[in-house]
């Protein structure tokens, strides 16, 4: 693979005790990472200041809450959570891997 393009597989990790991030880009405009989660686990409600950050269902399902709406998305779904506004991972109800893709990306 080159600096442009990553496999979404080659960077799927998962671990029984807590959900797992892979970074795939960082540039200076875009953070572009997986989030994996098994069953159960979750993703406290956090917000980032001043960022924007969707997430893409890639496999699995999941119940991802942004502002007071908590709504299950499969795969293909893409969820929008506009900058300062709450947003996190209720629960995974299957092994699921999220694309992540954070602008302009934390430091």
């Amino acid at each position: 693979m080159s600096q442009f393009f990553k496999s979404v597989e080659a960077g799927e990790n998962f671990a029984a005790e807590r959900p797992t991030k892979s970074d795939l880009f960082a540039g200076r405009q875009l953070f572009v990472g997986l989030n994996c989660f098994e069953p159960g686990q979750s993703q406290p409600v956090h917000v980032h200041a001043g960022a924007d950050k969707f997430y893409l269902v890639v496999s699995g399902r999941a119940r991802i809450t942004v502002g007071v709406e908590t709504q299950e998305a499969g795969p293909g779904t893409v969820v929008w959570a506009p900058a300062h506004v709450p947003h996190g991972v209720a629960e995974a109800i299957e092994r699921t891997v999220l694309l992540v893709g954070i602008a302009p990306p934390p430091h």
